[in-house]
């Protein structure tokens, strides 16, 4: 039963085009603004690619850690929700729902978000981006039998933009990584476990299938931010004071 735990969160298709983003940015890196703006946010060019590309390979990792009581299942077929195929697994002898975390829509966003948190010191912007990225996108979350809960793909993008920039724009594109990444997972996936149940979906996992989409642009596009806004200030200097 766990290997059965274990797909891509899309269709082949619609991940090779994550796939085509992320070897995009390995481009960009050629530039020097690109390089720079890793700096910005906290890591080195190579070790941000590899948190990257450890999202990508992760998403196919899923942890079980409870189960619901049976219910009738949907399984083995893909679910279209605003332009994206998401692939539900087949399942064989099937006990119930499944609640598990995804690793490289969970487990990693939330471990690099802890490090930016530290690094940077955003005790006070980074939960209020957080509670503005978690609301707006737990307002647009939809639940999806079979899948889980669906948030539309740009939609954490777009928010996390916005708020990041109107927080500060010193700080951010760790603080669009930090609230784009919990954010979602908190309004879209923790604030709606209530729904999970009466979805038939063999496996709920968290931060995969319906939000690895939406959290992974997260990530390229805090890479993005950091470029746009090179001009204010020096990689690791004057970001010891919480903003």
């Amino acid at each position: 039963m766990h290997s059965q735990l274990n797909y891509l969160p899309l269709t082949p298709p619609f991940f090779s085009i994550l796939v085509g983003v992320f070897l995009a940015l390995c481009l960009l890196l050629q530039i020097s603004a690109f390089r720079y703006a890793y700096l910005r946010i906290g890591l080195g060019p190579g070790a941000a690619l590899l948190v990257l590309l450890a999202s990508l390979v992760g998403s196919y990792f899923n942890l079980p850690v409870a189960q619901l009581a049976q219910r009738q299942i949907v399984a083995g077929h893909q679910v279209n929700y605003f332009g994206m195929h998401y692939a539900i697994p087949v399942v064989h002898a099937w006990p119930g729902t499944i609640i598990a975390v995804n690793v490289g829509g969970a487990v990693i966003p939330v471990l690099m978000s802890i490090y930016l948190l530290l690094r940077h010191r955003l005790w006070i912007s980074a939960p209020i981006a957080v509670a503005c990225i978690a609301t707006l996108t737990h307002i647009q979350a939809h639940p999806v039998r079979g899948l889980g809960i669906a948030v539309p793909v740009f939609l954490p993008a777009v928010t996390t933009a916005v708020v990041a920039l109107v927080l500060s724009r010193r700080n951010a594109a760790p603080l669009a990584y930090i609230g784009g990444s919990v954010g979602v997972l908190i309004g879209a996936d923790l604030l709606n476990m209530d729904k999970i149940r009466a979805l038939g979906a063999p496996i709920a996992s968290i931060g995969g299938a319906g939000t690895f989409d939406g959290i992974f642009l997260t990530g390229v596009l805090a890479v993005l931010i950091a470029a746009l806004t090179g001009g204010a200030g020096q990689p690791g200097r004057g970001q010891g004071r919480a903003r």
